[in-house]
């Protein structure tokens, strides 16, 4: 989120989903925040499991989609962590069914609906090729 050493206001939603998903007290981000910006090493957390991986993207997804409109750093939030945990094009398409059905029962607005599920649809492709390119830079990474 802070490739570009700006912090919008759609990665500060992300980050707080992501944080609450985590677990993580409230304090906690921004000594992360912090850490990154000056540089520094932060201690690890608790292992995540295939299971909780899952849900945390779930979360962060969903986040994203209620926005309805989804900028190019949210795309680049979720494709990386998509790589981080190891979530395949098979993985993601049942996460993309599981939030069309958590929007299904959370809106009865038929038009809200459909178009957070066309921001969805768009979104599969988007975070995909994002994904691709993470995927292929740290592949690239690798090798030097």
């Amino acid at each position: 989120m802070l490739v570009d050493k700006v912090l919008t206001r759609e990665e500060k939603r992300l980050i707080i989903k992501l944080a609450s998903a985590l677990g993580l007290s409230e304090e906690e981000p921004s000594q992360v925040y912090q850490a990154i910006r000056n540089g520094e090493e932060t201690k690890g957390g608790t292992p995540i499991d295939e299971d909780l991986a899952h849900e945390i993207y779930t979360k962060v997804f969903e986040i994203a989609i209620v926005n309805a409109s989804l900028s190019r750093d949210e795309f680049r939030v979720l494709a990386h962590l998509r790589d981080i945990f190891q979530i395949d094009d098979k993985e993601h398409q049942r996460i993309e069914e599981e939030l069309r059905e958590i929007v299904k029962e959370k809106f009865e607005d038929p038009n809200v609906i459909d178009k957070m599920l066309g921001t969805l649809r768009d979104s599969v492709s988007l975070v995909g090729d994002l994904f691709d390119v993470v995927r292929k830079k740290a592949a690239d990474g690798a090798k030097k």
